[in-house]
């Protein structure tokens, strides 16, 4: 589904646009915790943007809804779970982190999705 793709495209680009951020312009501006909490939100876009990419290209050879949910679910983790720390980790808003477990969970579904995907097709 192209529009996987183009979700991660625009999300690799963020990863990286967002990773150079917050070792150059962030660095001295936060603490060294903030600064490894805003490095593990880039990680986790930046596996999930891959996931998302690989999620658009199998669906050019399965059409299983079992996959187009595991895309969005991709997408919604990175949304919640990496967004929510890039705030958190510049605010120290703590609220913000509470909604960081819903984006993991969000991940979690997407890989089971994706796995029994590619089950079913096998």
């Amino acid at each position: 589904m192209k529009i996987f793709l183009i979700l991660g495209i625009i999300n690799g680009f963020l990863a990286v646009a967002l990773g150079a951020f917050g070792a150059h312009g962030l660095e001295g501006k936060l603490s060294e915790k903030s600064l490894a909490i805003w490095e593990k939100a880039v990680h986790y876009q930046m596996f999930h943007t891959t996931a998302l990419l690989v999620t658009g290209l199998l669906l050019a050879k399965i059409q299983q809804t079992s996959a187009v949910w595991a895309g969005w679910m991709f997408f919604v983790g990175i949304l919640l779970f990496s967004g929510s720390l890039y705030l958190y980790s510049t605010t120290g808003t703590k609220l913000l982190a509470m909604i960081t477990p819903f984006g993991g969970v969000a991940f979690l579904v997407g890989w089971v999705l994706l796995g029994y995907a590619v089950v079913k097709h096998l």
